[in-house]
């Protein structure tokens, strides 16, 4: 039985991906600090509280548990933020990661599926990015996301480890069951504050700038449902098994939603009335974002379930009606 480490597997897309290993027969453990993620959305393995901050901790749970693969989900990810306190972002997201990766080199642990992210293109200079567009992020976030790439790089040519870093679009929905779902705090993502806005709870929602040049004044991005990413990293990993370096591959729906869409794409699920307010631009924020993802299709045989806004958000809106952690 292949035993997987989950870094950061008490978050979002980390417990989606929890679930999806055990049901693909594998053995989990999840390694997380709990500052942003929930206890009880650690429903498929075992939970090992700590922080990739703390080596010695790292090193305590490669001695007590042999580890086939890693999955790294750990990160600070608010774009907003980094670019207000880029030190806590390279301290957390960078050396966290070589603190991780160090310990998996001194015990000989050589398969790695990394979270990265669409934000290490910056500003696309294309209608939709594949990985060959030039990578230079407009804030702090993608930056550390970026160095932990280079990272991977010069780790697979000087220690042989193999490693995919997986660029997400914008993440997206919840487990189909109702399980687990979306929640932050405080929420910063689009869709569960749009939810939470119909449901009469959370802050009053507010749209981040309309004079952005695309069809309705406000930013576009491509969301990917997080079942998918999570089909995508056990493809991924799987390729590791047979596949030397270190890869990256963007995953994405392909189609481009506008703010404006997605707030009425939410009103015909739910029914209800949303309304917002508008605020200026966010500091860092690309006006549009839409993912090629062929090398992903084409080399991990990856295929999208989710691939319209509306049934994105019906799957996010069952788990939010429900008493949630």
């Amino acid at each position: 039985m292949t035993h997987v480490l989950v870094c950061g597997g008490a978050g979002y897309i980390g417990a989606h991906m929890a679930k999806a290993l055990a049901r693909a027969g594998c053995k989990v453990t999840v390694f997380d600090n709990l500052s942003t993620g929930h206890r009880a959305a650690v429903q498929w393995g075992e939970l090992v509280e700590g922080d990739l901050l703390d080596k010695e901790a790292l090193e305590r749970l490669f001695k007590t548990h042999r580890f086939d693969a890693v999955m790294h989900f750990c990160a600070l990810s608010q774009v907003a933020e980094s670019v207000r306190d880029p030190y806590a972002y390279y301290r957390n997201n960078v050396v966290g990661t070589l603190n991780l990766l160090d310990v998996m080199h001194h015990a000989g642990v050589k398969q790695l599926v990394f979270s990265s992210t669409a934000a290490v293109y910056g500003v696309p200079t294309t209608d939709k990015l594949d990985e060959s567009h030039s990578t230079l992020p407009i804030n702090p976030y993608g930056a550390s996301k970026l160095m932990v790439e280079t990272m991977l790089e010069d780790a697979a040519k000087a220690y042989g480890l193999r490693s995919a870093a997986l660029r997400y679009f914008n993440a997206a929905g919840a487990d189909p069951e109702g399980d687990i779902g979306e929640s932050h705090t405080p929420e910063t993502h689009l869709i569960p504050n749009v939810l939470l806005h119909a449901l009469g709870m959370g802050e009053g929602l507010k749209v981040f700038g309309d004079d952005y040049a695309t069809r309705d004044g406000t930013c576009v991005r491509d969301y990917v449902h997080v079942n998918d990413l999570a089909a995508a990293h056990l493809l991924a990993m799987r390729h590791l098994d047979d596949h030397e370096g270190a890869h990256r591959f963007n995953l994405g729906s392909g189609s481009g939603y506008t703010v404006m869409e997605v707030i009425e794409a939410a009103r015909k699920v739910t029914g209800k009335s949303i309304s917002f307010s508008l605020a200026p631009r966010r500091a860092g924020d690309p006006p549009v974002l839409v993912a090629d993802s062929k090398r992903a299709v084409e080399v991990l045989g990856w295929r999208p379930s989710f691939v319209d806004m509306p049934a994105i958000i019906e799957t996010a809106w069952h788990w939010h009606c429900k008493p949630r952690y």
